[in-house]
């Protein structure tokens, strides 16, 4: 089975508090964008796909492998994705979705989400247990119910896709419509989505405290 790998690096990074677009912000001396697809090519993907500011495009080509493939990224996550999809080659049997502010993901996540595209299921998603008390809350904030917590999961990236699977669900989404991730855009399809095991390493890096924490890691 061939794969090709969509690294989503369009975003501002504003939550971070960086001069820079969040993939260029650097964790150990090298931009978060190339962690993520030193990851993904290590797990076993053939091609890949990186979805940038197009004001970076050239300072993101040099830190790069020149086998990556840039294109410009849109207004939205989803945009971004589509102009991924548009530029991926047509040969592959699968696609993964991946973010570039998960620098640390283990190649062994990749991995379980090749496995069980190849196993045959059609959409992927790593996740992790909640371990801690989940309530819902109404509009003014008070606790209205406790979640059961067994039934809950994290959701992580790199998720993976039947390519025919992912084209025809970003055709079947309207213009303009935004949903949380790929694999809600899938479901949206009515396309089962099967689960495999995430990693604590592939935490996101959203806010100056988890770069701190990706720093610790690194330095073990």
């Amino acid at each position: 089975m061939s794969a090709v790998g969509i690294v989503a690096a369009a975003g501002s990074g504003s939550r971070l508090g960086a001069d820079r677009p969040k993939a260029l912000v650097e964790l150990a001396g090298r931009p978060l964008v190339a962690w993520a697809v030193d990851t993904l090519l290590a797990g076993g993907v053939g091609e890949v796909v990186v979805v940038v500011p197009a004001a970076e495009r050239e300072t993101v080509a040099a830190v790069l492998p020149g086998s990556v493939r840039l294109v410009d990224g849109g207004a939205t996550r989803t945009a971004s994705v589509r102009a991924g999809l548009a530029a991926a080659g047509a040969a592959a049997d699968a696609v993964l979705v991946h973010d570039a502010a998960r620098p640390l993901t283990p190649p062994d996540v990749v991995a379980r989400v090749l496995d069980a595209l190849a196993a045959g299921a059609l959409a992927v998603v790593p996740v992790l247990p909640v371990v801690d008390t989940t309530v819902a809350v109404d509009a003014a904030g008070t606790v209205a119910t406790a979640l059961d917590r067994a039934a809950l999961r994290r959701v992580q990236t790199p998720q993976g896709f039947s390519r025919r699977v992912l084209d025809a669900a970003y055709d079947d989404l309207p213009v303009g419509e935004e949903l949380t991730d790929d694999a809600a855009v899938v479901r949206a399809l009515g396309i089962p989505v099967t689960t495999v095991a995430g990693d604590e390493r592939a935490a996101k890096v959203t806010v100056p405290h988890d770069l701190h924490l990706a720093e610790l890691q690194v330095r073990r």
